[in-house]
């Protein structure tokens, strides 16, 4: 019962947090979106369309409310699950949201799997050449890699391994010929479950480029800090007094300089997965593939408020279940924070 009591005590505050931050970001992108010079209902007018089908389609949206009124009736629809009506595809948001959902996640997770696989690698790395003549060029090498964005790395891949070599695919999720009957939505599940080998091993290579150009521009980060934390940790006297016990150095380093390390670099993963999942945005745009970064970029052409809302929420909340996450391992991990 204590103990419920004081996990209770540590989640609680967060999940308040959460609450508020989604009602700031509601807030804030209502009414941004309400005062840039857009139009939000110029591409659901037919050509030629007068003043009085203008004001009907504004009527019909309630667009010609007072912005206050506006949001007082769309968070009520917040409060019943409702997202609101798409203006271009006049359907509820939260269908084509729940659809692409899931594709982004695919990604995300893909990304990240290549990313941390990389960044620790190139950790461990930099941490064993410490001291030598191949340090000052890992750090430059690392500092090179940390300044290329995702889309750069996007745009090579395309033209490197999809152009030039012609090795992998790089539009959409899976070819258009392979037909998956959707259950979770996430595409390499899918087709497990269905036992389409052939689908799967598609839909693997389509997620190779996207993900390694997300994954490359992450790396950097988490080898620079898990570098860093080890240099760090191996200073302390645990690491001297597991020696002085005839420890070798690769258990220091895997048993117990690791362990240490890995608190920092975890939170470090966390910052970047949520930054990870609201920016991929211009990568999904890019490689053509069907998740909210599609859809945002979809609805920001055709001015489509309801949509954008939908999306911008999806991604916050994404964002901050992800720091929430990250928070609680850190919290399970380090006794001394959840001491104070």
């Amino acid at each position: 019962m204590k103990r419920m009591t004081g996990i209770l005590r540590l989640v609680v505050p967060r999940l308040l947090s959460v609450a508020l931050m989604m009602f700031l970001v509601s807030v804030l992108v209502f009414a941004a979106l309400r005062l840039l010079p857009i139009d939000p209902i110029g591409a659901a007018l037919p050509p030629g369309a007068t003043e009085a089908e203008r004001q009907l389609i504004m009527k019909e949206f309630g667009l010609d409310r007072p912005i206050v009124e506006q949001y007082v009736m769309w968070a009520s629809n917040l409060t019943q699950g409702r997202l609101g009506m798409s203006i271009n595809l006049r359907t509820d948001v939260g269908a084509p949201l729940a659809a692409a959902i899931p594709a982004t996640l695919e990604l995300v997770m893909a990304a990240l799997a290549v990313g941390i696989t990389l960044g620790v690698g190139g950790g461990l790395a930099l941490f064993a050449v410490r001291g030598t003549a191949m340090e000052p060029l890992g750090n430059v090498v690392t500092s090179i890699l940390a300044s290329i964005p995702d889309f750069v790395w996007a745009i090579f891949g395309i033209l490197s391994m999809g152009v030039w070599w012609r090795a992998l695919p790089f539009i959409g999720r899976i070819d258009s010929g392979l037909v998956v009957h959707e259950v979770t939505g996430f595409m390499l599940i899918d087709t497990l479950v269905a036992g389409q080998w052939d689908s799967f091993a598609n839909a693997l290579l389509h997620l190779v480029l996207p993900a390694t150009a997300l994954g490359l521009a992450f790396a950097p980060m988490v080898t620079r800090i898990l570098r860093s934390s080890l240099l760090t940790v191996i200073l302390e006297d645990f690491i001297h007094f597991a020696r002085l016990r005839g420890v070798s150095e690769r258990e220091v380093l895997l048993k117990h300089a690791l362990r240490n390390a890995a608190l920092p670099t975890l939170s470090l993963i966390g910052v970047q997965a949520g930054f990870m999942f609201g920016g991929t945005l211009l990568v999904e745009a890019i490689f053509g593939w069907p998740g909210l970064g599609s859809l945002m970029v979809t609805a920001a052409r055709g001015g489509d408020m309801p949509m954008i809302q939908g999306a911008a929420l999806v991604y916050c909340l994404g964002v901050l279940l992800i720091n929430l996450i990250v928070d609680m391992a850190s919290l399970a991990l380090n006794p001394r924070l959840r001491k104070s």
